[in-house]
């Protein structure tokens, strides 16, 4: 039997790599983002950055916070490239993360901006704690390691 073809509306357009080794994360939920018009077609050409972002809980909502999205050049009005920029979720996720950030002191951090199946955008939000220098070399002690692993299982196979 043939292979679907992929999606042609899926498509990542930012990814935070540097959340998985700064942060242990404990799960992440879609979120819906709300979005100007110009945002939206300065997305659709692949300029947006949520290296230095996160989110947080203000007033009953979710907000993400320093994510940039560039201006898009044909717009008559266009944006602010770092504005906060209002998230979508349930009332119960919403508790959940203002419960965990407040109380036990996590982090809410974006992973990965994206257009769904559908083609809208969405973005991923993880719920993490920080981790400190040595937990940091103990994740990097473990990658080589894997790596090794898997040379070492290839090679001698």
């Amino acid at each position: 039997m043939a292979k679907k073809p992929d999606n042609p509306n899926y498509k990542v357009i930012a990814e935070n790599r540097r959340a998985r080794f700064d942060y242990a994360i404990e799960e992440d939920v879609e979120c819906g983002i709300v979005l100007q018009g110009s945002e939206v077609k300065s997305l659709r050409q692949g300029s947006a950055n949520i290296a230095e972002s996160y989110a947080e809980v203000k007033d009953g909502e979710l907000w993400l916070i320093n994510a940039y999205i560039a201006p898009y050049e044909q717009a008559m009005f266009g944006h602010e490239d770092r504005r906060p920029r209002k998230l979508l979720v349930s009332k119960r996720e919403l508790a959940k993360f203002w419960n965990e950030t407040q109380r036990k002191g996590m982090t809410l951090v974006p992973l990965v901006l994206y257009f769904n199946h559908r083609g809208i955008a969405k973005i991923k939000i993880a719920l993490g704690k920080g981790k400190k220098t040595v937990d940091k070399r103990e994740t990097a002690a473990k990658r080589d390691w894997d790596r090794q692993k898997a040379r070492l299982l290839k090679e001698h196979g």
